[in-house]
């Protein structure tokens, strides 16, 4: 028999869980089956199991470790280095040039996965030292190193976007459609930031000197580092957004461009594949223990009566869209400070879609949203991962006060990013909407 009183409790004990340091996919499930026995008993197990043979068996995930791999190759295969090279011969110049730099590699290598703490990693062990030597303020490198990798939740193909499309039924098609135009706009406001304080600021991000190589060789070097990357970004978003490839199709395309890629480079070899295969499995076995946790916690909290327990808090259709959203997406944020954006999306997403709809707001829109404020989440301190990330890589010198002060200036950049969004809601609707029409 159901008992909202128990929903209520799951949470408390989730997050219990965490904090004493249990990963957070067995501390769903240990919760969820906890909360469960009381509604199935003695049918709990095969429940369990049945509903972990539904997602192996299913389709929904087939694409998550396709672009992990494609990622994983493009780490290993040397792309990034050669992006950054490129990106500091043209832009190191600028005052605040190198940082500019990394968030442009930043935004196309986040094009190239969708993985949030790859793309963090990668990026700062190729623009850290750079920028550094180059006498630039800590905050600022560290702002900007966790920054660019928070880019790949905004920026397609996003794994928390084939997700959050998976869960709410919203397809991933559209999200990824969605979330282009918020993208480039924090991506600009990044670098309208990085420029302004550079400017503002005498020595806090001094110009480079000039790379002395010949133009030719420049160029040269720049279409080497470029064309290949923009090929395989063309090729897989291209495919997903004309409708000519599934998103688990257009991943497999991207798997063998990557390996493609890393073959031209001459760096492919067994050593290289045994290395992505293994970081590939390792992720997506992680992903999947949360997703089937996930799952199995936002089943119980329905059965219990969490969902009708949430419909009436938020008065059962008679609260105002706007202050619904504004009150789901505080939500998030805060559940960001404890988990993960994987389950996050587990959790929130199938409690929220229906109140959503009730209330007439598109999934789609707020889908946007929820990515912009979870990818917030990701570096706003204390307790921010993108900080943890970072301070794995770092210098002894670069303090936890030095990255969570240089993450505020970003953190306000994104918020006006999802201001922009709610204020003009076509920034998340208008390319989906072409794409059908064309």
């Amino acid at each position: 028999m159901a008992d909202p009183a128990l929903a209520v409790w799951m949470f408390p004990a989730l997050f219990g869980l965490v904090l004493l340091g249990i990963p957070v996919g067995f501390a769903l499930i240990a919760t969820a089956a906890a909360f469960g026995w009381p509604f199935f008993e003695d049918l709990l197990p095969r429940q369990m199991y049945g509903r972990l043979t539904e997602l192996a068996g299913g389709f929904a995930f087939a694409a998550v470790p396709a672009f992990i791999f494609m990622g994983a190759v493009l780490e290993r295969a040397g792309i990034a280095e050669r992006l950054f090279e490129a990106m500091r011969i043209w832009l190191g110049r600028l005052p605040g040039g190198l940082a500019v730099a990394a968030i442009a590699m930043a935004a196309v290598f986040s094009a190239t996965t969708g993985i949030i703490g790859a793309v963090e990693i990668v990026i700062g062990m190729m623009a850290m030292p750079a920028m550094l030597k180059a006498g630039y303020d800590k905050r600022l490198v560290a702002g900007t190193i966790t920054a660019g990798g928070s880019l790949g939740t905004i920026i397609p193909p996003s794994l928390t976007a084939v997700i959050y499309g998976l869960i709410a039924q919203v397809p991933v098609t559209d999200l990824f459609a969605g979330i282009i135009l918020p993208g480039l706009l924090m991506v600009a406001l990044f670098v309208a930031y990085i420029l302004g304080a550079a400017v503002l600021v005498p020595g806090f991000a001094p110009a480079a000197p000039p790379d002395p190589r010949p133009l030719g060789r420049k160029l040269a070097l720049t279409l080497r580092a470029l064309l290949p990357a923009l090929l395989l970004i063309g090729a897989v978003l291209g495919a997903i957004l004309g409708g000519v490839a599934s998103p688990t199709e257009a991943a497999a395309t991207g798997s063998l461009g990557a390996l493609l890629l890393g073959a031209a480079e001459r760096r492919l070899s067994l050593a290289l594949l045994w290395e992505a295969l293994t970081r590939t499995a390792t992720v997506t076995a992680m992903l999947l223990t949360i997703v089937f946790g996930g799952t199995l916690f936002s089943s119980v909290f329905t059965l219990q009566g969490g969902g009708a327990l949430v419909a009436s808090w938020t008065g059962s259709g008679a609260m105002e869209p706007l202050l619904l959203v504004v009150l789901l997406l505080a939500i998030v944020f805060v559940l960001g400070f404890l988990l993960d954006w994987t389950t996050i999306v587990l959790l929130a997403v199938p409690v929220f879609t229906p109140l959503l709809r009730a209330h007439g707001v598109d999934p789609l829109w707020f889908g946007v949203l929820m990515l912009v404020m979870i990818q917030t989440s990701y570096l706003t301190p204390p307790f921010a991962p993108a900080i943890f990330y970072l301070q794995s890589i770092a210098p002894p010198g670069m303090t936890y006060r030095d990255i969570a002060l240089g993450q505020i200036p970003f953190v306000l950049c994104q918020l006006a990013t999802l201001a922009a969004v709610v204020a003009l809601p076509w920034l998340a609707t208008t390319l989906p909407e072409a794409l059908r029409r064309f």
